[in-house]
């Protein structure tokens, strides 16, 4: 052999297979965290979907009112109606100070119990709020998912090739 510069070095074929394997191994984790990013999120895509679409079946009748559920005000499933909570509080006070009967508790109302009411229609509108909001959301959470599961396939041809 003729040297042009270089020192020429005798290279164990295992340190070429060592080396070739390590950066293999670099490689494919480099891509496997990408697909593993990419599976998480479209995991996360399905959960959404699939919270979506069950906000969609058991709220079904106060989807019609999501423009007036803003917090503000919560549906009221017994009555297919949706009620402010400013007067539902002030009926609830009326109730309590009048010691109607409750028919939840078996007893006249009272403080406590109207209290306790309050804080649970408060919980229900924000609930209402966020079931209308998620349930509006399910067309982008699709189409990105969609999108997500084309980009995935099309990594996975490549990785293939």
């Amino acid at each position: 052999m003729k040297r042009i510069g270089l020192r020429l070095m005798a290279v164990h074929p295992g340190f070429v297979l060592a080396l070739g394997l390590v950066f293999g191994w670099v490689f494919g984790l480099a891509f496997a965290s990408t697909a593993r990013a990419q599976t998480a999120e479209i995991n996360a895509l399905n959960g959404k979907i699939f919270d979506a679409k069950m906000a969609q079946q058991t709220f079904a009748g106060g989807l019609p009112h999501c423009k007036e559920l803003d917090g503000t005000n919560f549906y009221f499933r017994q009555r297919d109606r949706v009620l402010n909570l400013e007067e539902y509080h002030h009926s609830l006070e009326s109730l309590a100070l009048q010691r109607v009967f409750n028919p939840e508790t078996k007893r006249p109302w009272n403080e406590e119990d109207a209290i306790a009411k309050w804080e649970q229609v408060r919980k229900q509108a924000a609930d209402d709020k966020d079931n209308c909001a998620l349930v509006a959301s399910l067309p982008e959470l699709q189409k990105r998912l969609d999108d997500l599961q084309k980009q995935a396939a099309a990594q996975d041809k490549q990785g293939i090739k």
